[in-house]
């Protein structure tokens, strides 16, 4: 696998190394050793995945300590542009974020330590996106910011017009008005 460093401190984009013939292809999607070697130890205790339609967002999600969430996340049927956001009080680049596009045919994988909130838009008709936490979820412990939030500076690649959020999602405040439970 090859770790590709962001202009974010701590998230990294994986690019595994895929075997392809005239069968198909194959790649190892995670690695305990290696991962532990080329980006940080972690310990994974929960997959999820969700399916989603052509503009779903879905964000920007966070657990507020003591139950913070690393995760790590693809898309393995579709298309995503998936986002981090640096929520770290005292960080050098708070509120900045990296935005990824995650498909079926990059097999790219994007790792959001703590201290990050996450969210994805989707960009094809349907995504199937999978991702692995170092933390189980905690109802309680649930948060966000606005994935709307303009001040973010998030070119989501959804007309508003198109985007789908859960009632969840909609009532979520801006970073602005944000006390983050984060220090860098």
């Amino acid at each position: 696998m090859e770790v590709i460093k962001t202009a974010i401190e701590g998230l990294v984009i994986i690019e595994p190394k895929v075997f392809k013939d005239a069968r198909g292809y194959f790649f190892e999607s995670f690695s305990q050793r290696e991962f532990e070697e080329k980006v940080c130890p972690i310990n994974f205790v929960q997959d999820n995945e969700s399916m989603s339609s052509y503009g779903v967002m879905r964000g920007l999600h966070f657990q507020r300590p003591p139950y913070t969430q690393s995760k790590l996340v693809r898309c393995v049927k579709g298309a995503v542009l998936d986002v981090a956001v640096d929520i770290r009080k005292g960080s050098p680049t708070y509120g900045q974020h990296v935005a990824v596009e995650l498909t079926e045919d990059n097999h790219r994988q994007f790792f959001i330590p703590k201290g990050f909130a996450h969210g994805f838009a989707v960009l094809s008709e349907t995504a199937v996106f999978q991702y692995k936490c170092d933390e189980f979820y905690h109802p309680e412990a649930d948060a966000g910011i606005s994935i709307l939030d303009e001040s973010l500076g998030i070119d989501w690649r959804i007309p508003t017009d198109k985007a789908i959020l859960s009632e969840k999602d909609t009532k979520h405040a801006l970073l602005k008005e944000f006390e983050t439970p984060f220090t860098a």
